[in-house]
C-alpha cells in the first residue's frame, strides 16, 4: 500500500513585501529548528484551500487572503511517506501572528533577503515569486 499525503503551504506576503516564516520547534521530528513557511498535510477529502487556512490558523493564528497556487512539489519523507504539496500565494490580512506549539519563533522578513533566514527549500518559490513578478498581484 502506497504512504501518500497531500498537504499546502502557504507564500504569505504583507503590505511591507515581507514574508512570513516560522521556525520550527526543536523536538520536530522532521527537520528541527528550520525556518520555513506555515502549512501542512491535508486531511483525507478536505479542500486544498481550506486546508492551507486551516494550517495558517492553526500554526500563526492569523487570516490570510489566498490569491492563486504557484507552485507543486512532489517528495518523499524520511519515512517513506510521499507528498504531493501545494505552495499558495496569499496575503496578510494581519500582522499580528500567534504561534502554536509546533513552532518556537516567526519573522516577517524582507522578500530581497529572506533566503539568508528561510530554509533553502523554499528558495524556488522565492524565485519564482520574484520571476513571475507576483508581486503585483499582491
Amino acid at each position: 500500500m502506497l504512504n501518500f499525503s497531500l498537504a499546502a503551504k502557504s507564500f504569505i506576503v504583507n503590505d511591507q513585501n515581507q514574508l512570513l516564516i516560522l521556525k520550527r520547534e526543536p523536538k520536530n521530528v522532521m527537520k528541527p529548528n528550520i525556518w520555513e513557511i506555515p502549512g501542512g498535510r491535508l486531511e483525507p477529502g478536505e479542500n486544498p484551500t481550506d486546508g492551507m487556512k486551516r494550517e495558517i490558523r492553526e500554526e500563526a493564528g492569523i487570516e490570510v487572503e489566498v490569491l492563486h497556487p504557484f507552485s507543486v512539489r512532489h517528495f518523499t519523507r524520511d519515512g517513506g511517506q510521499v507528498i504531493t504539496m501545494l505552495v499558495f500565494l496569499c496575503k496578510a490580512k494581519s500582522n499580528q501572528v500567534k504561534l502554536s506549539s509546533e513552532h518556537t519563533a516567526y519573522d516577517w522578513v524582507p522578500l530581497e533577503s529572506c533566503k539568508e533566514k528561510l530554509t533553502s527549500y523554499f528558495h524556488q518559490e522565492v524565485d519564482l515569486f520574484h520571476k513571475l513578478e507576483l508581486r503585483k498581484q499582491l
